[in-house]
C-alpha cells in the first residue's frame, strides 16, 4: 500500500462508514467513544463520509442528531448529500420499465412478493405495501394500488418472500432479473432491486472525487453484503463482529461488533 498518511498521522484520508449495524448501535445511537475516535481521526486530517443503503429521508435525522456537516452517500449508492446544507447533490433513479420487467422475472420463479419502494428526493415517501414487514419506527406511506408505485421516480424497490430467507431471495432475484436490476442485501428483511450495476461504491467513488481522495487513501467499514463493492474499492475494508458471512470473507480485518465500538478499535489503534 501506498504512504496514504495525513499530517497528523493518521494513514488513511478518508473513513467511509456504513449506518446500520456498524456505526449505530441497535438504538440508531453513536457511542461516546466512536463519535471522540472518530473526531481524533477528522482532526487528523482524515474526512469521515457516511455510506448507507438508507435514502436521505430516512438518513437526514440521524445526520443532524450527530452533527453531520460532511458530504453522505445514500440509498445504496444512487444520493450524494451535503448535510452541511441539506443538499442532494446527484442522484440516481430506477428505470420503472426495467424495474416492472425485474418484478415479473422473479415472480414467475418464486410467486408472489410483498413489495415497498423508495422515491427519488430529499423528502420521497416509501411506500409500503400490504405484507411487507418493517423494521424500525421510520416513516412510511402505505399503498394498496399497484400503480401507486410507479407514479413518480423511484431509488429503490424493496421485496419480501413469504418463505424464502433473505439470502435466498437475494439469489432468486439475481438469477431471474440479474440482467436487469442490481440485487442487494442490505439487512435483515431487506432485499433491495436498484439501477443496474449501481453500488454504495458508485457513490462513494463520486463522493470521494469532491473531496480530491483516491480509493487507495480510504479504510471502509460496513456489516452486510451490500458494503461488498465498497470494500472491493477501498484500500481497506473492515467488517464488524455481527457482519454477514459474505461480507467478513472478503474483509482485510475483522472488529468488534457495532454494539462494542467496532469502529473505535480500529481508529484508535491507527491513531496510536
Amino acid at each position: 500500500m501506498s504512504d496514504t498518511s495525513t499530517a497528523g498521522g493518521f494513514p488513511y484520508r478518508l473513513i467511509a462508514t456504513d449506518l446500520d449495524g456498524t456505526l449505530l448501535r441497535s438504538d440508531e445511537s453513536v457511542s461516546q467513544r466512536t463519535r471522540d475516535a472518530l473526531a481524533s481521526a477528522t482532526g487528523a486530517g482524515a474526512a469521515h463520509i457516511v455510506v448507507t443503503g438508507r435514502a436521505v429521508p430516512w438518513t437526514r435525522h440521524i445526520l443532524d442528531d450527530l452533527g453531520y456537516e460532511g458530504l453522505a452517500v445514500c440509498g445504496q449508492g444512487a444520493q450524494v448529500y451535503d448535510a452541511g446544507e441539506h443538499r442532494l447533490l446527484t442522484s440516481v433513479t430506477l428505470d420503472r420499465q426495467l424495474a416492472g420487467v425485474a418484478l415479473a422475472k422473479i415472480e414467475a420463479e418464486v410467486g408472489p412478493l410483498h413489495l415497498a419502494a423508495s422515491r427519488d428526493g430529499l423528502d420521497g415517501d416509501v411506500l409500503v405495501g400490504p405484507g411487507y414487514a418493517l423494521t424500525g419506527e421510520l416513516p412510511v406511506t402505505p399503498f394498496t394500488d399497484a400503480s401507486d408505485l410507479w407514479s413518480a421516480p423511484l431509488n429503490k424497490i424493496y421485496i419480501q418472500h413469504p418463505e424464502l430467507s433473505d439470502d435466498e431471495l437475494a439469489e432468486a432475484a439475481r438469477k431471474a432479473a440479474g440482467g436487469f436490476v442490481t440485487v442487494a442485501m442490505a439487512g435483515e428483511g431487506i432485499v433491495e432491486l436498484l439501477p443496474l450495476g449501481l453500488s454504495k461504491a458508485t457513490g462513494l467513488s463520486l463522493a470521494a472525487r469532491r473531496l480530491g481522495i483516491k480509493a487507495a487513501e480510504t479504510i471502509a467499514f460496513g456489516d452486510m453484503p451490500n458494503d461488498i463493492p465498497m470494500f472491493a474499492w477501498a484500500a481497506r475494508g473492515v467488517a464488524m463482529a455481527n457482519a454477514h458471512e459474505e461480507l467478513r470473507a472478503v474483509a482485510d480485518e475483522v472488529t468488534s461488533s457495532n454494539e462494542d465500538d467496532g469502529i473505535a478499535v480500529v481508529l484508535e489503534r491507527l491513531l496510536s
